[in-house]
C-alpha cells in the first residue's frame, strides 16, 4: 500500500503544482521514507548488539511484522533460558542436599562440579580446583586402576588418605559424552559395625569353646580314669561346674543385651525406689567381695527414677561388680546416688588399677577388654559395661567414665530431670 502511494504521489505532484516543485517535494518524501527505514534499521542494530539491556524496540510501518516476530522469539527464547537456570539451580539445590559426595567430571577425568559434601570428603575447593584432576586429589593406586578398568559394576571401599578414620565407598557412574558422575558416600560407621560383629562371633565362639573344651576334656578324664578317689572326681566335678557356670552367665548375658537392643525405649515403666535398689546391690556386693573392699553407700538424695527396675538393677549392678572385679584388696569402693544440675546421678567411684584414656571410649563394647586374662580370672563375660550402656540408653541416660591409671576410675549413670519422681512413704 505504502510502495503504491509513493508511486502515485509523483503524477499527483505533477498535475498540481507543476514539475520542478513536485520534484522537489518527491525527493523531501523518500528522505522522510529512508529516514524511517533507517531508524527502524538503527534500532535492530542497537538491540542486537546489546540484547540483554533492553527489549525488542517497537517497529512501525513495514517493521511492525517483523519486530512483532522478534519479540516472541525473544520471548520464547528467555523463558527458555529462566527454565533451564531455574532446573540447573533445582539440580544444584538437590547435589548440595544430598548425603552422599557427588562429583561431576569430564571425559578426561577433570573436576567440573561438586558438593559440600566431596568438598569435605576429598578436601576440594571448587573456585580453585575445577578443572584439576580428579587423580590429584586421591592418590591413591586402587583408585587410580578403578578410574582406568572402566568397570564400575562395584564400589571401591577405601580409607580417606586425609583422615585415616574416614573410610568411603566410591562409585562412578558413566553418563553424557563420556562425562562420569562420583558418588562417595561414608561408611565409616557401618565398617565398624561389621567390625564389632565379627569380632562378636569370634569371641562368642571363643567364650563358649574354652568352657566346653575343658568339661570336656574333665569329662573324658573321668571316663578314662576308673580308680579317682572321692576327692579327685569332686574336684574334678567342681571345675566343671565352675565352667558351665560361666557359661550360663554368658548366655544370660547376651539374652540381656539382645533384648536391650531390640527396642530403644524401656519396656513397663514404674516407679523404682532406687535408694531400696541400692540398698540390695550394697549387699550383693558385700557378698562378692567376701570382706576384701571397703563398700560405702551414700544416699544424697531420696528421688526415685521413673523406668525398669529389671534394667535398673542390671546396669547399677553391673557397674558394682566391674569395681569389685578391678579393685585390688584392701581398695575402698564407693556408692553414690545424688542430685546434680538437674540430673540423678548414680556413681561408683574405685580405688582400683584404673584405665589408660585410649581404652575409655572402646569399653562399652561387647567383650571389650583391658585385661582380658584378669577378666576371666574374675569371672566377668565381657558383656557388663555394654549392658549397662544399653539399659541406661534405654532410659534416656548416659554413662560417664574418668579414669586415672594407678588411682581409680568413677562411673557415673546420669538420668534426665523429667526421669526423677518424690519418693514415697515405704509400707
Amino acid at each position: 500500500m505504502t510502495l503504491a502511494l509513493l508511486a502515485a504521489a509523483p503524477l499527483v505532484l505533477w498535475a498540481a503544482v507543476g514539475a520542478v516543485p513536485a520534484l522537489i517535494l518527491m525527493v523531501i518524501l523518500l528522505l522522510f521514507y529512508l529516514l524511517h527505514h533507517l531508524r527502524n534499521l538503527d534500532a535492530l542494530d542497537g538491540w542486537l548488539r546489546k540484547p540483554d539491556v533492553g527489549t525488542v524496540p517497537h517497529g512501525s510501518g513495514l517493521w511492525e511484522e517483523p519486530f512483532a516476530v522478534l519479540y516472541q522469539l525473544e520471548r520464547q527464547q528467555s523463558d527458555s533460558q529462566h527454565n533451564l537456570s531455574n532446573a540447573l539451580e533445582r539440580f544444584q539445590q538437590a547435589g548440595e542436599a544430598m548425603p552422599d559426595g557427588v562429583v561431576m567430571m569430564n571425559s578426561s577425568g577433570q573436576i567440573e562440579w561438586c558438593n559440600p559434601v566431596a568438598e569435605t570428603q576429598f578436601g576440594i575447593n571448587l573456585d580453585r580446583d575445577r578443572g584439576q584432576w580428579m587423580t590429584y586429589l586421591i592418590r591413591q593406586a586402587q583408585f587410580t586402576d578403578y578410574l582406568a578398568a572402566h568397570n564400575y559394576r562395584e564400589p571401591l571401599i577405601f580409607k580417606s588418605t586425609r583422615n585415616r578414620e574416614l573410610v568411603l565407598s566410591i562409585q562412578l557412574i558413566p553418563f553424557g559424552d563420556e562425562q562420569k558422575l562420583l558418588i562417595s558416600r561414608d561408611i565409616t560407621q557401618l565398617e565398624r559395625v561389621e567390625t564389632m560383629r565379627r569380632d562378636f562371633v569370634a569371641n562368642v565362639s571363643h567364650e563358649l569353646s574354652t568352657p566346653l573344651t575343658v568339661v570336656g576334656g574333665f569329662l573324658e578324664t573321668l571316663v578314662d580314669m576308673e580308680h579317682l578317689d572321692e576327692t579327685q572326681t569332686r574336684h574334678y566335678l567342681n571345675l566343671m561346674f565352675d565352667q558351665t557356670n560361666r557359661m550360663q552367665h554368658l548366655v544370660k548375658d547376651l539374652l540381656m543385651l539382645s533384648k536391650l537392643e531390640s527396642t530403644h525405649t524401656a519396656h513397663r515403666e514404674e516407679k523404682v525406689d532406687v535408694p531400696h535398689l541400692l540398698q540390695d546391690l550394697l549387699k550383693d556386693a558385700l557378698s562378692l567381695s567376701s570382706g576384701r573392699h571397703r563398700l560405702r553407700l551414700n544416699l544424697a538424695s531420696e528421688r526415685w527414677l521413673l523406668g525398669n527396675e529389671d534394667e535398673l538393677r542390671s546396669a547399677f549392678g553391673n557397674l558394682v561388680s566391674n569395681a569389685i572385679r578391678y579393685t585390688p584388696d584392701g581398695g575402698e569402693i564407693v556408692l553414690q546416688w545424688e542430685e546434680w544440675e538437674e540430673e540423678g546421678v548414680f556413681s561408683v567411684q574405685d580405688s582400683g588399677v584404673g584405665i589408660e584414656p585410649q581404652h575409655i571410649p572402646r569399653l562399652t563394647e561387647r567383650f571389650y577388654r583391658v585385661d582380658r586374662s584378669r577378666s576371666r580370672e574374675t569371672g566377668g563375660t565381657g558383656l557388663g559395661l555394654a549392658i549397662a550402656k544399653h539399659a541406661l540408653t534405654r532410659h534416656q541416660a548416659r554413662l560417664e567414665i574418668e579414669s586415672t591409671p594407678g588411682k581409680g576410675s568413677t562411673f557415673s549413670a546420669c538420668f534426665p530431670a523429667r526421669r526423677l519422681i518424690a519418693g514415697e512413704a515405704s509400707n
